[in-house]
């Protein structure tokens, strides 16, 4: 009888311990922060085209990451301009709702990304690439809004839109 007051009571706390709500709640935190930083909202990213273009020209669209920070930062290049074209990261639609037709490359990708598809930018510095948008979307004459649409990818955030008019 003595070797049962000793055991249940034992039993009772370990238990009552291994269904602790604590051990599940330090994981989703943890899981949480993992999520929270894969967008880093200290970089400020813009895009930009020429208000209007002729039908069959190219169109640049310029693509600008800053760092105003004092330290180092880092973003994932996969689904921005920063690599050749796999992804449709930009969302092109005309003012009738109908989406100019993606032609590019749809890559399948491992999440997340290895270390190598990360950027890196130095304090106050910037980095910007050009790439003509032709080569990856159908555009007719009109007037269109550009969204880029990948931030939970590449961790880069653009709220803006543009507007250009094909001619």
């Amino acid at each position: 009888m003595n070797t049962y007051k000793i055991i249940l009571p034992a039993l009772l706390v370990v238990a009552v311990a291994a269904c602790s709500p604590t051990t599940q709640n330090k994981t989703e935190v943890t899981t949480a922060d993992t999520v929270k930083n894969q967008v880093d909202t200290a970089l400020i990213t813009k895009i930009s085209v020429p208000a209007s273009a002729r039908l069959g020209s190219p169109i640049e669209l310029t693509f600008t990451v800053y760092n105003p920070t004092d330290s180092i930062k880092t973003f994932s290049k996969w689904h921005t301009p920063f690599e050749p074209l796999m992804s449709k990261y930009l969302d092109v639609t005309a003012s009738d709702g109908v989406e100019a037709a993606y032609k590019g490359p749809m890559a399948k990708r491992i999440m997340p990304p290895p270390a190598d598809a990360y950027l890196t930018i130095k304090p106050k510095d910037s980095l910007t690439v050009k790439v003509d948008l032709t080569q990856a979307y159908d555009f007719k004459q009109g007037d269109y809004t550009i969204r880029y649409n990948s931030a939970s990818i590449s961790g880069l955030t653009i709220t803006d839109s543009l507007k250009i008019a094909i001619k």
